[in-house]
């Protein structure tokens, strides 16, 4: 794999998918450029999904895409690359118009676990889906509309000592200045409905500055959204390369994994489920098919974990230390935060050693708690053989994530074997 052209496409991945929902619709859109089909979940499948078929669900801001083999049956396993499209930030409330001061603001409330630090200074966008009142949906990105501003040194001398920012008062973005159109007035013109015809929005902040290589040797990588959209990208850019294989091959990239995925998008919820079930159905299969079919599967939850911080080492633990540029990780925790066992690992080191890439464990020092992923989640929903990856980075849960250049094509290059169950 070029790894540079990787991270050049990227890019413009990320650029084009500022929100879930513009996440989700950029990976059928390139998707069905290529051939794919796209479903419609209340219609029959049965003549849809057959063998040698490339189709895809898309629900919300979450996205199933399939490629079944030519030579598929009702009892073929699945390979499952799990990740998720949302990222933290600050959401739109619904009546999202507020201001003080002669200033003109947007109301919010906190998406996730963001860096609230990070959120600070910086030109963000308003982006995700605008619904009119008939149940049509419209995706919006406003461009650099908002800025969450700091108390100036001035105003606050302690404010490099213990600042913490109070999530009502301290985190509304100012808009403009002055007077001017309410702010549901300006989204609805986006979309070109008049503001009667807005019914709802799920709308979050992004940054708008682009992604971008720097460093002394060019090979650092910031961006926003790099958790999770390295991970979406590498399972869509192994769909668009991919072999025939001997299993069904999948992409499952949900919504609303950093408020616990307990929605219809999410993972907690159906949608992986129900996809499987119906692909097995329209092969020919039942139930006893279906759990045939799962038994043998596995599902590769992808998701960014972090590289030893050059500051603060003492937060990871002394003895696994994954670097920036030593390739993907492989995540494993004792209490199943991440999913990884032995035979996963076994798993994992043919699939990379059929990738040729480097890869590196990942634990976390016992005194700082992880986080969690898809993983658990997955596993225990569909009983699915699963293990937990993802690109090493830096800030994550910034508004500006780091990684080295190489790190993402690495993935991929990964995810290519492993949906073509080619290790």
């Amino acid at each position: 794999m070029d790894l540079s052209a990787h991270l050049d496409d990227l890019a413009g991945f990320v650029g084009a998918s500022p929100s879930s929902f513009h996440a989700a619709a950029e990976v059928a859109r390139r998707l069905t450029a290529a051939g794919w089909t796209r479903l419609d979940e209340t219609a029959d499948w049965s003549e849809t999904v057959r063998p040698g078929a490339r189709v895809l669900v898309v629900r919300d801001g979450a996205v199933v895409a399939i490629a079944v083999p030519d030579d598929a049956s009702a009892t073929t396993p699945f390979r499952v690359l799990g990740a998720h499209t949302d990222s933290p930030g600050l959401k739109l409330k619904p009546v999202p118009g507020t201001g003080s001061s002669a200033w003109r603001q947007a109301a919010v409330e906190v998406y996730g676990g963001p860096l609230l630090p990070s959120l600070f200074d910086r030109e963000l966008e308003l982006a995700g889906r605008v619904v009119a009142v008939d149940g049509t949906e419209h995706l919006v990105r406003t461009g650099p509309w908002a800025r969450v501003p700091h108390l100036a040194i001035h105003l606050d001398r302690d404010a490099n000592s213990g600042f913490t920012a109070d999530r009502q008062r301290d985190l509304q973005p100012v808009l403009g200045a002055g007077v001017g159109p309410d702010l549901l007035d300006e989204l609805a013109a986006l979309v070109d409905l008049p503001v009667d015809a807005v019914a709802g929005f799920d709308l979050i902040t992004c940054d708008t500055q682009p992604p971008r290589r720097f460093g002394i040797d060019g090979d650092l990588f910031a961006s926003p959204r790099l958790d999770n959209l390295t991970s979406v990208h590498a399972g869509l850019t192994a769909l668009e390369a991919l072999e025939p294989g001997g299993a069904i091959a999948v992409l499952a990239a949900f919504d609303h994994e950093e408020v616990g995925s307990e929605t219809r998008s999410g993972a907690a919820g159906p949608l992986l489920a129900d996809v499987l079930e119906r692909v097995t159905l329209a092969l020919g299969g039942g139930r006893a098919e279906s759990a045939r079919a799962i038994a043998a599967s596995w599902c590769l939850s992808a998701d960014a974990g972090h590289a030893v911080h050059p500051n603060r080492g003492d937060r990871h633990d002394p003895v696994v230390r994954p670097v920036a540029g030593g390739g993907p990780l492989l995540k494993v925790n004792a209490v199943q935060r991440y999913t990884t066992d032995a035979p996963g690992t076994a798993l994992w080191s043919r699939v990379c050693g059929a990738a040729d890439v480097p890869w590196q464990p990942f634990v976390s020092n016992n005194d700082v708690p992880c986080g969690s992923t898809i993983g658990p989640i997955t596993a225990t929903r569909l009983g699915i053989r699963t293990l937990d990856v993802g690109t090493p980075l830096l800030s994550m849960h910034s508004a500006r994530e780091l990684c080295h250049v190489a790190d993402p094509g690495r993935l991929a290059a990964a995810a290519c074997v492993f949906l073509a169950a080619a290790e």
